[in-house]
């Protein structure tokens, strides 16, 4: 099985560096063309399934990349992205400066993230794999695309290339709209065919 792990297009709160974990933010027009460009690309894949975060920047960028096509979709909370509780909707320059420590340790030493009322890194990982084995059970082969965020998806495929989790955020970077591909066997062991 091939996964096609899609990250959310450009919003508004990227666009201001505001903080948005589960949060609703709206794809920016940006946002909306990095959508549209990458649908082109997806258009030849043999896609049978699309499994999308319920967040509102995930739904609205499948909109646009499987516009031409009828797939079916499932909507998951268990794809949203890392819960940032009393982070949620603040600008990360005020966050620096009143949390320097845990504004370094989520960028830099993720293991180490502890805010409380949030998520770890280690508790995103953990629902972000289990999100992932449950698609792989639900769909015993074929090519799936799974559209998600930064954070869930760096994490998934850290697990899979079997890096401890300090090492989250090693390149490449997770930019919006990009495309990694995650092959998966029967015993649900993978590999990176490609990494955005």
């Amino acid at each position: 099985m091939r996964l096609h792990l899609i990250r959310h297009g450009q919003t508004h709160w990227n666009a201001i560096r505001r903080v948005q974990g589960h949060s609703e933010s709206e794809l920016n027009e940006n946002g909306q063309q990095q959508a549209l460009s990458l649908s082109s690309t997806l258009d030849s894949l043999p896609l049978g399934a699309v499994y999308c975060s319920s967040s509102r920047r995930t739904r609205q960028t499948a909109e646009l990349l499987f516009a031409r096509r009828q797939l079916p979709t499932v909507y998951l909370d268990s794809l949203r992205e890392i819960y940032l509780g009393p982070w949620e909707g603040r600008l990360y320059d005020e966050i620096q400066q009143e949390d320097a420590e845990q504004f370094h340790n989520f960028w830099h030493a993720p293991h180490q993230f502890r805010v409380e009322g949030a998520e770890s890194y280690h508790e995103l990982q953990q629902r972000g794999v289990a999100a992932i084995k449950d698609i792989c059970a639900a769909n015993d082969h074929g090519e799936i695309a799974v559209v998600s965020h930064g954070a869930l998806i760096k994490s998934v495929l850290t697990h899979f290339e079997r890096k401890p989790l300090e090492r989250l955020w090693d390149p490449p970077l997770m930019h919006n709209c990009s495309h990694s591909i995650l092959e998966l066997d029967g015993d649900g062991d993978g590999h990176i065919l490609k990494y955005a």
